[in-house]
């Protein structure tokens, strides 16, 4: 698992990398603050031939986010969050994204 922040200098933006190995998943999306916890919307990862899943989003800076991605319709924390934040909702904590 891995999370990649490349700051923009022309935007108030990062460009974020989620990179998830799931060798055996059919289908990954990241999920989150930033689209509402819509699985539905533009944040599904592309499978590569490594068996990664990838994907990237551009996102205001100098805010946090709470996501978890949604492997084959099971919740899963990226390993490499910034920290936890734990959500009543779900029973469960939530990563952490802080840019």
């Amino acid at each position: 698992m891995s999370i990649t922040k490349n700051y923009l200098k022309s935007k108030p933006e990062c460009k974020v990398t989620f990179t998830l190995p799931a060798a055996d998943a059919e289908q990954v999306v990241v999920a989150g603050d930033f689209n509402a916890w819509n699985p539905d919307q533009k944040f599904h990862l592309k499978k590569l031939k490594n068996g990664n899943f990838k994907g990237t989003v551009n996102l205001p800076k100098d805010r946090t986010y709470e996501f978890r991605y949604l492997v084959d319709g099971s919740w899963v924390n990226d390993g490499e969050a910034d920290r936890y934040q734990w959500n009543d909702f779900a029973a469960a904590e939530n990563g952490v994204l802080e840019l």
